[in-house]
């Protein structure tokens, strides 16, 4: 089995926040469009359609500035919740048609196909297409997918044919499929790498692919390694664990600092508000609060308490508050502040019949999220505590 040629996907779904809004409205097709913070404030973009890109903007960038550059961008402030519930039921589904799947990130899955040949007719390059018509067909969400002998390959050959398309690296093409594409393709190779390569010569990964591996060690030091051996067509074949976020958070950069503690706790409030509604969405507790603060001269603080698990607003929102008060001690005014919730354990793990209120009150909870799902964020609240 040494030798068994290895088929991996990557599933990657295309402008996945934008895609499931555009299904909500679909006055929003073919249109610039970006999920993303606050239009006046310091929000930043968190996807953003093809439409949007052919302007300029992309991920991370500022929202005021991507809305300089497209000035017709309709912004959305985004389901975070419901983008998580999609991708696990995505998840589910891919888990009926490949033997391992791995969850990358909310919108990107490997999945792996060695040993399927006969069952897909000996033509897996053809089942990707299919894969991708499932997709389409049964959660009207686009998707490119690569397939290839390893992760790396396949995330780059995916890269090249976004958006909505399929591609196949067959065996032993790896090499000559890397070799007329731009050294930026490769997982590592950020900005200021790829500069430093181009002053040296490097611009296409088959520059890469003639030196050996002690002059790109000599270059770039020991992430040169992995970085040779990418553009040689290597990568990792194992697909490990159902990927589960680590961490929810949200955070909040003001358009005007902000000293009002009265103030800072009433966007605690919110904030906590939206992390126990994203939690109680995946059907999980949290055992630590982490509150982060940034004054307005951009020192960053963060602090942390455990508790007991809990998703509930009111008990999210006092830990918070309670950190506030101990974190503040600067008398200049906090440009962000943000609420993570870490430390995940199911629902199912706690026995809620030995806690009668408890289990009324988580109730009470899904039937506010239910009514937020169908009203708005806005219509209802629980007691901050």
């Amino acid at each position: 089995m040494k030798d068994q040629k290895k088929y991996i996907a990557h599933l990657d779904l295309d402008c996945f926040f934008v895609s499931v809004e555009r299904i909500k409205n679909p006055g929003l097709i073919g249109k610039p469009v970006a999920v993303g913070g606050s239009a006046t404030g310091r929000g930043v973009v968190a996807s953003a359609s093809y439409e949007a890109r052919k302007f300029g903007v992309h991920s991370a960038m500022p929202t005021a500035r991507a809305l300089r550059l497209c000035p017709d961008l309709i912004m959305v402030h985004g389901s975070h919740g419901e983008y998580g519930r999609i991708s696990k039921k995505l998840y589910e589904r891919m888990c009926e048609l490949a033997p391992v799947v791995e969850r990358a990130s909310i919108d990107e899955m490997n999945m792996d196909f060695t040993g399927c040949e006969n069952l897909y007719q000996n033509n897996l390059p053809a089942f990707m297409k299919t894969i991708q018509n499932i997709v389409s067909a049964e959660f009207k969400l686009p998707c490119s997918i690569g397939l290839a002998s390893n992760k790396t390959i396949a995330k780059i050959a995916v890269n090249q044919v976004k958006p909505a398309g399929v591609v196949t690296v067959p065996h032993g093409m790896e090499v000559a499929y890397l070799a007329p594409l731009d050294i930026g393709v490769i997982p590592g190779v950020g900005r200021k790498t790829e500069e430093y390569l181009k002053e040296r010569g490097f611009r296409k990964v088959s520059d890469l692919q003639q030196k050996t591996d002690k002059e790109i060690l000599d270059i770039l030091g020991k992430h040169g390694l992995w970085i040779y051996n990418v553009a040689n067509g290597k990568g990792s074949d194992v697909i490990g664990e159902e990927w589960d976020a680590k961490s929810i958070s949200r955070e909040e950069t003001f358009a005007k600092d902000i000293a009002d503690r009265n103030k800072l706790e009433e966007i605690i409030f919110e904030l906590a508000e939206d992390v126990c509604q994203r939690l109680r969405s995946q059907g999980w507790k949290a055992r630590t609060v982490t509150l982060k603060l940034r004054y307005s001269d951009f020192k960053t603080i963060t602090r942390a308490e455990s508790i007991d698990p809990t998703n509930d607003d009111a008990v999210v929102t006092r830990t918070a508050r309670l950190l506030l008060h101990a974190a503040y001690t600067r008398s200049l005014p906090i440009r962000l502040i943000g609420v993570r919730l870490t430390n995940f354990e199911d629902e199912d793990q706690i026995d809620l019949s030995l806690f009668p209120t408890e289990k009324k009150k988580q109730n009470i909870l899904k039937i506010v999220d239910g009514i937020r799902k169908k009203f708005g964020d806005k219509i209802i609240h629980v007691g901050g505590g």
